[in-house]
């Protein structure tokens, strides 16, 4: 049955697992262990606390924290009030932070304390301790009424997790399970704001409806099932560890593990301590993990489920997963944050080499066409911007009508913004962003596939490409690549080695080796920080 009909709500779904999983593990966090349901009850104690604050149905609750269980409970509880959660990137500075909870006018926020060395606290009220004022703490954010800080300590004007709990000790059981039955399917239940590598944030309106019925979809095409134990690297604030990951782990009766930074180190023993069997997560993660020195130290026995996507995936890749891993199932897939997460997916028994080059075919009840630059669909096989219809296609950008337009067109077509071709069969294979394509001498490169081809080479460990100002040529690549520990590779040798394996057009034209590339909390490289770096390296 699908998931929008079988669970209406993401509230639905949480009560349904409480019941249907009671006594499975549902999350564990260092020495804390607590079953579904039990995590039921502190959802709902959660949820509690949010009426008895004033959150109604429709308002928006954000959330600015690392992977915790504390996050789990505090954003499925604000969902189950009704609220409509705007998770912020862990990432994110104060002011870009501010701007988020500004413009989505956020009535309750949930931070961390510190994380990674820095007071979120004090990085958001240097951002907005200033301004008309308001009801709340920040002046600068006068819809924020108030903020809820997930540890025990507070500045005297925020709250504690623990005060903030007990503060709906008051509120009836039944008033809340009432309030979870009046929400209905297509209410909004989540803004997603883009990772803004190409400008600023937008924030996708996505429905309890539309979350449910991709991520049935996903948990079934990826063969997710009770008892699996899935390590949640990818971000929660992002698609791909919020819903892939923790509803996904609700649908199924999985066991969530929750890993705030990524770390292969942390990865590696995790997997062997927990008897991890579900990785998904970017290639990187994965390619850092089977080039790991210490990786054989460690018994990864129990691993059975991979699924990749968010960059180019190297073709020898999917191959070493199964080789020296021994993992059964490998999956690419596709997705983006305004066609709630899923666009296409690889099917369990598909041929290797179609999992290793495409990214699948698009998920039931949602179609995917390719076409010019006059919106013109193109042949099997030809390049052009990917554009997706269904049932997953956001309801808009939040208070953004203008972007909205640029991006949703008449019919209920969705333009991505990435390049791609399709196949006879309907898989499709990401080759760039269209903002990332280049022209050199009057062809069009495209860095994602000149970076497929420079990662074959045995001494590239990480690789990425963009376009130069050239005063013959227009354009032309300039790859900035991370060596493979030991290696002596020189930028001529890679220049040569690529002029024997692809067109003159694609080959750079200059190398930079760098200690790693810049990637944002989605594993995506930052290219507008290479192409900064390139411009300053010119002007110099």
């Amino acid at each position: 049955m699908r998931g929008d009909l079988e669970w209406g709500t993401i509230p639905g779904l949480v009560r349904s697992a409480a019941e249907r999983y009671a006594d499975v593990e549902a999350v564990v966090e260092g020495r804390t262990r607590i079953s579904y349901g039990e995590l039921g009850t502190r959802v709902e104690r959660a949820a509690a606390a949010c009426v008895a604050n004033g959150v109604a149905v429709g308002d928006r609750v954000a959330i600015w924290a690392p992977n915790t269980l504390d996050w789990i409970v505090s954003a499925l509880g604000a969902v189950s009030a009704g609220a409509v959660l705007v998770p912020l990137n862990t990432r994110f500075k104060g002011a870009e932070a501010a701007d988020v909870l500004r413009r989505s006018g956020a009535r309750l926020l949930f931070v961390t304390g510190t994380f990674l060395g820095t007071s979120y606290v004090a990085s958001l009220r240097r951002a907005a301790g200033e301004g008309p004022g308001g009801p709340g703490p920040l002046p600068g954010l006068p819809a924020l009424e108030q903020v809820v800080v997930l540890s025990d300590d507070a500045p005297a004007d925020f709250r504690t997790w623990k005060d903030f709990l007990a503060s709906g000790d008051g509120v009836a059981e039944a008033e809340v399970r009432a309030r979870v039955s009046a929400l209905a399917p297509s209410l909004p239940s989540d803004i997603v704001y883009t990772s803004g590598t190409t400008g600023r944030p937008k924030g996708a309106v996505i429905t309890h409806a539309q979350t449910l019925r991709a991520y049935e979809i996903w948990t079934d095409l990826a063969g997710l099932r009770r008892g699996d134990r899935y390590l949640i690297v990818n971000p929660f604030f992002h698609t791909f560890g919020y819903k892939a990951g923790v509803v996904a782990c609700l649908m199924r009766g999985a066991t969530m593990i929750p890993q705030p930074v990524f770390n292969v180190d942390t990865v590696l023993a995790n997997i062997a301590a927990e008897r991890v069997s579900v990785l998904p997560g970017p290639p990187t993660l994965h390619q850092s993990l089977l080039d790991h020195p210490a990786r054989d130290a460690h018994d990864l026995s129990a691993l059975r489920l991979v699924v990749t996507g968010a960059a180019v995936v190297p073709l020898s890749l999917v191959e070493r997963l199964r080789a020296e891993l021994g993992v059964d199932t490998v999956l690419t897939a596709y997705g983006l944050s305004e066609a709630t997460g899923i666009v296409t997916m690889c099917r369990r028994g598909d041929d290797p080499s179609v999992i290793a080059s495409t990214s699948g075919r698009a998920i039931p009840g949602t179609e995917v066409q390719v076409v010019d630059a006059g919106g013109r669909p193109v042949a099997a096989g030809v390049a052009g911007e990917v554009l997706v219809r269904g049932f997953n296609v956001m309801r808009g950008y939040y208070e953004d009508e203008a972007a909205t337009a640029e991006v949703l067109e008449d019919g209920g077509w969705l333009r991505t913004g990435d390049v791609g071709v399709l196949d006879a069969d309907g898989n499709l294979r990401i080759t760039d962003r269209l903002k990332d394509m280049f022209i050199v001498g009057g062809f069009n490169a495209y860095p994602a596939e000149i970076e497929q081809a420079l990662g074959l080479h045995p001494d590239v460990a990480d690789v990425a490409v963009i376009g130069v100002p050239d005063p013959r040529l227009g354009e032309v690549g300039k790859a900035y690549v991370v060596r493979r520990a030991g290696s002596v590779l020189t930028g001529d040798d890679l220049i040569a080695w690529a002029r024997r394996e692809m067109a003159n057009y694609k080959v750079p034209r200059a190398v930079e080796f760098v200690g790693e590339l810049p990637r944002n909390a989605s594993g995506k490289v930052v290219k507008g920080e290479l192409r900064g770096r390139a411009s300053r390296h010119s002007l110099g």
